[in-house]
Parts: structure tokens; C-alpha cells; sequence
């Protein structure tokens, strides 16, 4: 199934639009609540992680942080948001990998940078799950079915040109497969799909099926990660494992819109540090299977400059189209 690509017909950011930074004093700073865009659907991994920051944070921030979800455009509309934004302080928002992938598909007019970057919270790895009643019980039995029918499987993800539509791209490429990828907007609707048998597979992170392979209604079949996982997952093999060398991993972490006066970075730097060493978010994010993995402002912004040609490298060789 080939997909027609809407693009963003044009996208004029904060600084084209003439904002400046506010004169703004840290001892003024929050004076009321800050909103955090979510550029994914209620329920998944990303809006999950979200909230579980925000509730830890209220130790650590004299101001509540309200959770706001602007799905869609594989998470374009929420980041086009943030960043045409005044940057005040009062918008954050969650970036995913997708601000690494969607710049080099020309599916945003949004980029790196865009943005000041306050943290990164999570590191998760893509992965094949399918429902339990599946015929396959090993990816060599998935892929031996890609194989015998290509174009048939049809493999959900989180909207074309997302982290896990990249995944699976990628793992087409790597296997000489062909699949039917089919577009939601975000990871918990994909899932949901798969849980109504209306998709074969979704390639989206462990997170965001662990419930449901625990209660026994899916079935990971391997990690596109270089260690196996913990826990639920410690039975799942890597796709290393199985001599398929692909490693495809999703972050997330917070940024407000570039501009944003140094008093009120810091003081979102210091609050962000603070809630994410916060046990109660490390565990819940163990207990639902998201991967800790906090990082300073730089250290976020490193990782997503070597991811972003690491991902234009695999895009070059994909049709992102299909």
C-alpha cells in the first residue's frame, strides 16, 4: 500500500513572526501553570512518560505542568507548536526522534534548531510484536512470511515517518522484505489496532505493548536493541541475536522554543533535573517498561545531531513513501 504524504504547507516560526524574549527575572518565573505538548495520542509511551515527569516535578516547580496532547503529522503538528510558541517559559514540550527523522523526509519545517533543550528523559528501542494467537512464534517465521507474500503483512506504526515507520523501513531493508505499513496517530492507537487483529505486527517500543504481552494477548517477537531487555522482556532476543544487525531506538525529552531567556532555561534545567532523579518517576518508568535514561541539556542535543545523520544515512537508501 503506497501513502500520499501531506505535507505542512508552511510553517513560520516564533522568530519569523517577530517575538522577542520577554524580560523575564527568575524570581518572577512560573507565575502560572506551563503546558507540555505532547506530540502523541493519550496512552502511549511518550504520553506516559509525560505525565509521569509532571507528577514528579510538582516537588520540584511552584507551578503545575499540564499535560496537552497535539498528535498527528507523526508528531509535526505538536512540535510545530511548540516552536512557533512565545518563548516565555510557559510552553514546553516533549521531543521524540522524530525531530531527527522528519527534517530529512521534508515532513516539517521544524529542526534541530528550533529549540533550547532543557533534558532527555527516556531511551527506548523499537520492536516486532504481534498478538499471541499469531502463527509466528520467532521472527524468522514473520519474516519467512514477508518473504513468501510481500506486501501483505501489515505493520502498524506510529504515522509515516515515524521513529517506528523508520524501523520498519529499515528492517525491510535489512531483511529484503516488504510490508504494508499502516499509519496511526501515535503508538497506543497502532497497539490498539493490533490488539483488534485489524494490523499483523506494530514496531513500536516495549513500553507501550508491556501490558498486554503481560496479561498474555501479544507477543514480542525480537528488540531492535544491542542488549536484550529486563524483566518481562528477558526472554525476547535481539535482532543481533538473529544475525539481522539493526539497532533502531526512540528518545524523548523536553525543550521550550529557541529564544527562551537564560533565567527561565535554568530554572526549567534545575527543576527538570531534580523530578527526573525523582524515584517515583525512575519507578514508573521501570514498571512500565520505558527505559530511563536522563541527559543533560548538551548531552540531549548531541544525541540528536549524530542521530540525525545517522537516520538521513538510512533514509537515503528508503522509500519513505511506501
Amino acid at each position: 500500500m503506497r501513502l500520499q504524504i501531506s505535507l505542512l504547507s508552511s510553517v513560520t516560526l516564533a522568530s519569523c513572526l517577530g517575538f522577542s524574549a520577554p524580560a523575564v527575572h527568575a524570581s518572577d518565573y512560573p507565575a502560572r501553570p506551563v503546558e507540555l505538548i505532547v506530540s502523541a495520542a493519550a496512552g502511549g509511551g511518550t504520553d506516559n512518560m509525560a505525565r509521569a515527569f509532571t507528577e514528579a516535578a510538582r516537588k520540584h516547580f511552584p507551578q503545575p505542568i499540564v499535560v496537552v496532547n497535539k498528535p498527528g503529522a507523526a508528531s509535526s503538528i505538536g512540535f510545530t507548536d511548540v516552536a512557533m510558541s512565545r518563548p516565555d517559559g510557559y510552553k514546553m514540550g516533549v521531543i521524540t526522534v522524530n525531530l531527527a527523522i522528519l527534517p530529512a523526509l521534508n515532513l516539517t519545517k521544524v529542526t534541530v534548531e528550533d529549540y533550547i533543550y532543557i533534558a532527555r528523559l527516556n531511551n527506548d528501542p523499537s520492536a516486532i510484536t504481534v498478538r499471541a494467537d499469531a502463527p509466528w512464534k520467532t521472527i524468522e517465521e514473520f519474516l519467512a512470511e514477508a518473504r513468501k507474500s510481500p506486501g501483505k503483512l501489515q505493520v502498524g506504526n506510529a504515522g509515516i515517518g515515524d521513529a517506528w515507520h523508520v524501523a520498519a523501513l529499515a528492517l525491510e531493508e535489512k531483511t529484503r522484505t516488504l510490508f504494508n505499513h499502516v499509519p496511526f496517530q501515535g503508538g497506543n492507537p497502532a497497539v490498539l489496532s493490533l490488539l483488534g487483529g485489524h494490523v499483523d505486527a506494530v514496531t513500536v517500543s516495549p513500553g507501550e505493548v508491556a501490558q498486554h504481552v503481560a496479561a498474555g494477548k501479544l507477543r514480542m517477537l525480537a528488540v531492535m536493541a544491542d542488549q536484550r531487555m529486563p524483566g518481562l522482556f528477558a526472554q525476547v532476543p535481539t535482532f543481533k541475536e538473529r544475525n539481522i544487525d539493526l539497532t533502531v531506538g526512540a528518545w524523548r525529552g523536553l525543550v521550550v522554543p529557541k529564544g527562551t531567556p537564560d533565567a527561565v532555561v535554568k530554572t526549567l534545567k534545575d527543576m527538570a533535573r531534580k523530578a527526573g532523579n525523582e524515584p517515583s518517576f525512575r519507578e514508573t518508568l521501570e514498571k512500565t517498561n520505558l527505559g530511563y535514561s536522563y541527559g543533560e541539556g548538551d548531552v540531549f542535543l548531541k544525541q540528536i545531531q549524530d542521530d540525525r545523520e545517522m537516520f538521513k544515512g538510512i533514509l537515503a537508501k528508503l522509500d519513505v513513501n511506501k
